[in-house]
């Protein structure tokens, strides 16, 4: 959900609750007025009533309101004394609406002469039913139309004011370290805005600085190891083809040369580990997965032979990728190399691809892998292997670089690792 709805979704829920308590307020203090201005007004009726029978005692007569908003009745005194003032609601028949409806009603009692009348003063209310929805209906039209209000500032004012914010988005999102551009932002009177543009540039800066030192060290300790290693090696070669050195001597060069070799090997895995995670493998092309997977067969035949393993596949899909070919090549050799390395003599590779994996089984253990650090650097199931524990982890690499899934599985007493494209 986007900012500007989420406030509004906020904004709609807080008003619907002010408007509700507001509108319980309103409805008890305007019926406490209307009963005040009717409890008024009968009071003024009374007062008239008495006036007119100290002038016309037929006043006194009237003892129903059939034709008027009042009737009288004579007490005894002792019922006169008890009687106070009261202010009731009760229903009338009335003959316009066919109904019974309700009415605000004054009890009273006074004196005329020496007797006593009691006094019953009546006018028509609202009806409460009526008034409640009456209020309804206008709290729903002020809701909609308040409602309908923010969402026009939301769209207008509120968006117009958030430009700069949106447009820093788009632009991080646009960002990329291996290709880092000047970083235009959009000029604003907000202080809050200009601060987080100020903040992001220098973070930004600071970020492509860092990655161009680490990119700069990367290359130049990998360029400078590789020559020394070269070096060693060309020279313990020499020394053993001289023919001057005892079997001792040459199997204690060739464990050198062993290690050496493997340090070889671990400096250009580090090296295209890194790259890959700063995402400088930039050249993308369609790639035909399953020419890369044939390519790569066909490298393999010899060591699948040596290690006397048997090979199937089956070859139901031909993905299309958008990617570099390089680092296509290099996730189906890490992988096809990992089910040949931790095989064992006489065992079993399969290999099939369809339109959304890629996927290779292998005997090998006979337990499941941790699953949780097979593809972490330099994990080696054993300790003493002379892998370099990173096939996987530049094949998780690239998984992550294009957006791949790549998981493990141990089923039917074979390892089997799944790479899916979509």
């Amino acid at each position: 959900m986007k900012l500007l709805n989420h406030a509004t979704a906020w904004f709609s829920v807080l008003l619907l609750v002010i408007i509700t308590v507001w509108a319980g307020l309103f409805y008890v203090n305007m019926l406490d007025e209307i009963y005040d201005s009717m409890d008024d007004g009968l009071e003024n009726q009374k007062m008239l009533v008495l006036r007119k029978a100290a002038q016309d005692t037929t006043v006194l007569a009237r003892t129903e309101f059939d034709d008027g908003y009042y009737k009288v009745k004579e007490v005894p005194f002792s019922a006169a004394l008890r009687q106070k003032d009261v202010y009731q609601d009760t229903l009338m028949y009335m003959l316009n609406e066919k109904d019974f409806e309700p009415v605000r009603m004054l009890t009273t009692v006074f004196q005329q002469g020496s007797k006593y009348y009691e006094l019953r003063v009546i006018t028509s209310m609202v009806e409460e039913d009526d008034l409640i929805e009456d209020l309804v209906f206008a709290l729903l039209w002020l809701y909609g139309g308040l409602i309908a209000t923010i969402l026009v500032l939301n769209n207008l004012l509120l968006k117009r004011i958030w430009r700069p914010f949106y447009y820093l988005l788009q632009r991080l999102q646009r960002f990329k370290l291996q290709d880092a551009q000047p970083f235009p932002t959009l000029q604003t009177n907000i202080d809050e805005f200009r601060l987080l543009n100020q903040t992001v540039e220098k973070l930004l800066q600071s970020n492509v600085a860092t990655y161009q030192s680490q990119k700069n060290f990367i290359e130049n300790a990998a360029h400078e190891l590789q020559t020394p290693l070269a070096i060693s090696l060309n020279k313990l070669e020499l020394l053993a083809e001289g023919g001057n050195l005892q079997d001792q001597q040459l199997a204690q060069i060739g464990e050198v040369m062993e290690n050496l070799e493997r340090l070889t090997r671990l400096n250009k895995s580090l090296l295209l580990l890194s790259k890959i995670e700063n995402r400088q493998f930039n050249g993308q092309e369609e790639v035909r997965l399953a020419e890369v997977v044939q390519k790569a067969l066909a490298d393999f035949q010899d060591q699948l032979q040596f290690r006397n393993l048997s090979l199937t596949q089956q070859i139901d899909g031909d993905p299309l990728l958008r990617m570099n070919p390089d680092l296509a090549m290099m996730l189906v050799t890490n992988l096809l190399k990992n089910a040949i390395v931790h095989n064992m003599a006489g065992g079993l590779v399969h290999v099939s691809l369809s339109a959304i994996t890629f996927t290779l089984e292998n005997t090998g253990p006979s337990k499941p892998l941790n699953s949780e650090q097979l593809f972490q650097r330099f994990y080696k199931e054993s300790p003493s292997s002379a892998s370099t524990g990173l096939g996987l982890s530049i094949a998780k690499a690239i998984c992550d670089l294009y957006g791949f899934q790549i998981g493990y599985e141990y089923r039917q007493s074979r390892h089997v690792l799944q790479v899916q494209f979509t």
